[in-house]
């Protein structure tokens, strides 16, 4: 049992609708980690981030995505940090990983500088700079399809996506 396909992508890059709609495409159920996160803490991750800190989150979102991979037929999508787990990084070994790209000033617009994101909470722009680059060589790492979603409408991106994970078979 392995995922159709995983997303992975900065906060802004559409993980959640891109995923939400390849799923509807390929006929699977989506599994969110953020949402399964949710889930096991009985909170949401803002207050998982206040309550009991960022290491905790981190934890638990390595145990969803651990656990989204091994049990999950369809589409995975991961929080936007879930890559910078070491065990992360090797679990995805093998499974057919969506990287999709956005500009800073794309991912600004789509998120908002009022976001309730809790990494984004003090200077949006200068903290989502930072993640982009602490984070892109990952992402552009552990990617098996790269998908610019800068500009493009969700049904662009799901066509292509669908189009290179049905190639990659």
């Amino acid at each position: 049992m392995r995922p159709k396909a995983v997303i992975i992508g900065p906060p802004g890059s559409g993980k959640s609708t891109i995923g939400t709609a390849l799923a509807e495409r390929l006929g699977v159920p989506l599994r969110d980690t953020d949402a399964d996160v949710e889930r096991a803490a009985g909170k949401p991750i803002g207050e998982i981030f206040i309550d009991e800190g960022e290491d905790r989150f981190r934890e638990l979102e390595r145990a969803a995505v651990a656990a989204a991979l091994a049990e999950h037929e369809g589409v995975v999508a991961l929080g936007g940090g879930a890559v910078l787990a070491a065990e992360t990084q090797e679990l995805l070994a093998g499974h057919a990983v969506v990287y999709l790209r956005v500009g800073l000033s794309e991912a600004i617009k789509r998120v908002g500088l009022a976001s309730a994101r809790p990494l984004l909470v003090l200077n949006p722009r200068s903290q989502m700079r930072k993640l982009l680059e602490e984070r892109l060589p990952i992402y552009e790492r552990l990617g098996t399809v790269h998908v610019d979603t800068d500009g493009r409408e969700p049904a662009d991106i799901v066509a292509e996506v669908a189009k290179a994970l049905e190639g990659a078979r």
